[in-house]
């Protein structure tokens, strides 16, 4: 493991062995990626990644077993199949990686590598939202007993726009060689990969990020898992420990600003008629017209002054607003900052979930769902309550994550996200360059 560079209370990206498809071995790039394990929509979206192709990367991310246990040692043994059938290879020599996602007018560029990893105390990488522990213990158990790191981490900092070397001048000079793989996945995105090897190359982008804080955009578990695994390993904090490090993809949103969309809720034993009589005196309900963009748009309307969600599960749209102040004052926590205590995420959890609807959080009762249509079409089909969120703007996340204050889970959905399957790190491959 290459462990030159600064020593500073920033950012260290290591390069590493990306472990990487082998082209002529599946039936393509793009059939055998996937969203990030979170995103992907089951049952439905996993089996129609499951019949893409018989190497598709959930078969690593979201194996399928009778137990947890069994799910991970499936995976385990299924990643070692892969390498010994020469699925999987590890590239040549260590290196970091230039990813580029394009779709129409949105164009994203980062660099992939190993990090560092540092405590929230450190104040280098910036989480924004809690984590349900027994996701993170799940995340964990699949990562050690894999000793992978299947899919990176979407990190953002902010660059120096009007810089011309460092981070992006080596960014900008890998767009001039040929990349290691293109492939368009189904959702429109046009991906590009390039290797940077370069010791050069390797040095500024060092000297870049060595006084550089990140916040996490996607991932919160994921880095929650990886702090669990260094924590396990003695000497993870040595610098040449590999469980001292995870895999990311750090993107400069000086230059690449980030989207950022909402996470919404089906509540599972809850149907919408229920729901809506049980905010009478507490909310203003009112029926808005569909189709889906045309409600969205009552949303984010109502959202610009206020507190406010859409319902949906039944077949219309109910908007849902303006609180009563006084049972906000008794449901809210106020020893947060005003910006979280406004938050339309911290008003559904601590008002709605538990004071008015008393529904515990926990997956029994609530999916988390990235996609809007999703959402509704599984409220319909369940008989339960979706719930729209309006998102959150960056700024705020930023803000409320450099004063130490998390956001209620699943809060925002930065994006575009990686496609994870086009790059991998083994552990085990870093623990034989240390």
């Amino acid at each position: 493991m290459n462990t030159t560079g600064p020593v500073d209370k920033g950012l260290r990206l290591i390069p590493f062995r990306g472990l990487r498809y082998v082209r002529e071995r599946v039936g393509s790039l793009s059939a055998v990626t996937s969203p990030p394990y979170d995103v992907v929509v089951r049952p439905d979206g996993l089996h129609h990644l499951e019949s893409a192709d018989p190497y598709n990367i959930v078969r690593l991310i979201l194996p399928q077993a009778a137990t947890p246990e069994d799910r991970h040692h499936q995976a385990a043994a299924t990643l070692e199949r892969w390498l010994t059938e020469g699925v999987l290879a590890p590239d040549p020599e260590p290196a970091l990686y230039v990813y580029e996602q394009r779709r129409g007018e949105v164009l994203q560029r980062g660099v992939i590598g190993a990090l560092a990893l540092s405590s929230p105390a450190d104040g280098i990488v910036l989480p924004h939202e809690d984590v349900m522990p027994d996701v993170v213990a799940d995340r964990a158990a699949l990562l050690r007993t894999t000793a992978a790191n299947l899919e990176p981490l979407l990190l953002t900092y902010r660059g120096d726009p009007d810089a011309a070397g460092g981070t992006a001048g080596v960014v900008e000079r890998a767009l001039g060689r040929a990349p290691l793989l293109t492939t368009t996945t189904e959702d429109g995105f046009a991906h590009r990969l390039w290797s940077v090897t370069d010791s050069a190359d390797l040095a500024h982008i060092a000297d870049d990020l060595a006084h550089r804080q990140a916040l996490i955009a996607d991932g919160h578990h994921r880095w929650a898992t990886y702090l669990r695994l260094r924590d396990e390993h003695a000497g993870a904090r040595d610098p040449a420990e590999p469980w001292g490090y995870g895999l990311v993809l750090l993107i400069d949103t000086a230059r690449y600003p980030l989207q950022v969309r909402s996470i919404h809720r089906l509540l599972r034993g809850l149907p919408v008629d229920r729901a809506v009589d049980a905010l009478t005196d507490a909310f203003r309900v009112r029926t808005v017209e569909g189709p889906l963009p045309e409600a969205l748009g009552a949303l984010a309307d109502a959202a610009g002054t206020g507190n406010a969600f859409l319902l949906a599960g039944d077949g219309r749209f109910h908007l849902v607003d303006r609180p009563d102040e006084e049972l906000l004052s008794r449901t809210v926590r106020t020893d947060r900052p005003a910006a979280w205590q406004r938050l339309d995420a911290t008003v559904l959890h601590a008002t709605l979930l538990d004071h008015v609807w008393r529904i515990p959080d926990d997956p029994e009762h609530i999916s988390y769902l990235h996609d809007t249509e999703a959402a509704i079409v599984q409220a319909e089909r369940t008989g339960g309550t979706a719930v729209l969120l309006h998102p959150v703007r960056e700024d705020v996340v930023r803000e409320l994550a450099r004063q130490g204050v998390t956001m209620p889970r699943k809060s925002t959905s930065f994006g575009p996200k990686p496609a994870t399957g086009l790059v991998m790190r083994s552990v085990t491959l870093d623990r034989g360059l240390s």
